[in-house]
C-alpha cells in the first residue's frame, strides 16, 4: 500500500487558513501557525513572493522572539521570516 503525497496548499487555501488564524486581514500571522513543514513553508511561500500578482498583497516580517519561546523563522527567498500579514485585496485574484 502506497502513500499519496500530500497536497500542496493552494492560494485560495493559504487566505482561509490566514483568515481563520488571524482573524482578518492585515493582522501579522507566524508563518509556523500554518501547520506545514519548514521546507514547505519556505517551498509554497517562496513561490508566492515570486509571483508579482501574488507577493503585492502579501506582507513578510520578522518579528522578535517572545519570550519564552522563540519564534521559528524561515528563509523565503533567502530572507529570514517569521510572520505574513495578507491584504483582503488578495481575495481579488482568487
Amino acid at each position: 500500500m502506497s502513500i499519496a503525497p500530500r497536497q500542496s496548499m493552494s492560494l485560495r487555501d493559504v487566505v482561509e487558513k490566514y483568515r481563520q488564524l488571524a482573524g482578518g486581514f492585515g493582522r501579522p500571522l507566524a508563518l509556523a501557525a500554518f501547520g506545514l513543514s519548514p521546507e514547505e513553508t519556505a517551498r509554497i511561500f517562496g513561490i508566492f513572493d515570486e509571483d508579482y500578482h501574488i507577493s503585492r498583497f502579501l506582507h513578510f516580517s520578522l518579528q522578535p522572539a517572545a519570550a519564552p519561546r522563540s519564534v521559528q523563522t524561515y528563509r523565503i527567498n533567502g530572507f529570514p521570516q517569521s510572520h505574513v500579514a495578507l491584504d483582503a485585496e488578495i481575495e481579488s485574484i482568487l
